[in-house]
């Protein structure tokens, strides 16, 4: 299975669980731990664990098993490996805090045809 198909199956799942702000972000450029990462909400500790659930058990019926599962417990933050797809599922208040969409944004590089002064 590709990566483009278990990335699709992530956002499926997230979307049927009525996962909020889905956000994609394309990391391969800046890190080797992963090609892609999906932020998603939850609107309570317990709809994140949900999400989380429902992410675990789409991608073990189409034969991928997590790498690991952190925070699941707690339900504030929960990190979901996939290997080349990790997934965040967050309570609105720790994304905003973290705010892993600046965080992993692709950096411009400065215009250095312009010239000051």
């Amino acid at each position: 299975m590709t990566h483009d198909k278990l990335q699709q199956i992530v956002i499926d799942a997230l979307e049927d669980t009525k996962a909020r702000d889905i956000s994609t972000l394309d990391v391969r450029d800046m890190t080797t731990i992963a090609d892609t990462m999906i932020i998603a909400s939850g609107t309570s500790d317990r709809h994140v664990r949900s999400l989380a659930d429902s992410v675990i058990e789409k991608a073990r019926e189409a034969g991928y098993r997590p790498y690991g599962v952190e925070g699941q417990n707690e339900g504030e933050w929960v990190l979901v490996d996939l290997q080349d797809v990790i997934v965040h599922l967050m309570l609105p208040k720790v994304r905003d805090f973290y705010n892993l969409e600046k965080l992993w944004a692709p950096v411009e590089a400065p215009d250095l045809a312009r010239v000051d002064g």
